[in-house]
Formats: structure tokens, C-alpha cells, sequence
């Protein structure tokens, strides 16, 4: 018996319809704020089908996060590596600082707020982050720390995850517990105070 095949769905290969999507998914939540954003809402603002956002991804936060990962698509190759000068502070701090203003900009800090709240009711959005945001920068700060180490910039018994908790976990707790004000001034802090607890020490007076 044969089976009808289903005409293929041309909006899935149209990059157009899914760029105005994840625009308008970035508009409504600066707009109206992640509890009151809408699947339908979405959908109304770009001009597609609900079903169409359906199809594509299974909620909001989903959504929100491709829209998110869009914002950076025009840096893909700047961001490959972390920069390395041969100077670990300088590089430190000049990454810190471009964090800071992401971190600053209402583009991205709110949405990226709604999603970590909203991460911690969604298991499969919070393994979504992980795999294709969160893991692969952690791995780029590794690397660099790892050069850094490998450099004689670093102690060669310093532990690199512990590294990065302590260079970056100060900025985004600062940002998500609206602890004080995120300036490029704390970031340098930040790096300052990591790594003189990181760089070798001098052996012991005899």
C-alpha cells in the first residue's frame, strides 16, 4: 500500500521567516517582559502562523534563547578563541570588560535573566543552554587558561575549572542578584584579585 508522502513545509528552510521570528521574540520580551510573552504574541509580530513557532520549538524560553544565540551569530569567528596576546591580564580584562556591557545592554540581560529563571523549571531548555551555550564558552576560557599555564603565567598546580568560577562567577552573580553596579572598574578588580591567588608564588624565604 502506498503512503502519501507530506509536502515539504517551505517555511522550515526559510531563514527570513525564522529571523523575523526570533526579532520579534527579542521586541516583545523588551516590550512586555517574559510573563507576558506569547507563543501567539510572537507569531502575531512576525507575521507567521503559530503553528509555524510551534513546530520550530516547544516554548517560549526556546524561542528566547535562538533569538538570544542570533544576537551573536555576526561575531561566530571573532569569538572563536578567547584573545591571546601573551599579556593573561590584559586579555582577562579586556574579555571581562566586553561581558560587562552584554551584561549592561537591555537587548540581552533581561531576556538572559527570564531564561535563568526560567531554566530552573525547564529541564530540557537548561540542557539546551548547556550543550550549545554554556559549555562550549566554558571550554574557550579553559583553553586560554590552560595557554596561560602552559606559559609559566599561571601555577602549574592551579586548578583551571576552580579558575574560571573565580574570574567569571563574580560578574554574573553581581548581574543576577543585582548585587551593585557591573562596571568595567569591578571587572578589573575581578581579574586582579583571581589572579594573584592563580600566578606562581615565589618560593619561601629559607
Amino acid at each position: 500500500m502506498a503512503t502519501q508522502r507530506r509536502s515539504p513545509d517551505a517555511t522550515r528552510r526559510n531563514p527570513a521567516v525564522r529571523r523575523a521570528i526570533l526579532t520579534a521574540a527579542l521586541e516583545l520580551a523588551a516590550e512586555v517582559g517574559y510573563a507576558q510573552l506569547s507563543i501567539e504574541g510572537i507569531a502575531a509580530r512576525a507575521g507567521a502562523g503559530k503553528q509555524t513557532v510551534y513546530r520550530w520549538w516547544p516554548s517560549k524560553g526556546a524561542v528566547l534563547f535562538d533569538a538570544l544565540l542570533m544576537l551573536s551569530e555576526g561575531d561566530a569567528d571573532q569569538a572563536a578563541e578567547l584573545p591571546d596576546t601573551g599579556d593573561l591580564e590584559a586579555d582577562l580584562k579586556t574579555v571581562l570588560r566586553a561581558t560587562v556591557e552584554e551584561l549592561n545592554d537591555p537587548r540581552i540581560s533581561e531576556p538572559m535573566r527570564a531564561l535563568a529563571v526560567e531554566m530552573l523549571i525547564d529541564p530540557a531548555l537548561a540542557a539546551d543552554y548547556t550543550e550549545r551555550l554554556d559549555r562550549p564558552v566554558k571550554d574557550l576560557k579553559r583553553r586560554r587558561l590552560r595557554a596561560a599555564q602552559a606559559a609559566g603565567q599561571l601555577a602549574t598546580d592551579a586548578d583551571i575549572d576552580l579558575a574560571v568560577e573565580l574570574i567569571w562567577g563574580p560578574l554574573r552573580n553581581r548581574w543576577l542578584y543585582r548585587e551593585g553596579p557591573l562596571t568595567a572598574e569591578f571587572a578589573d578588580a575581578v581579574v586582579e584579585a583571581a589572579l594573584n591567588g592563580l600566578r606562581p608564588q615565589p618560593p619561601a624565604a629559607g
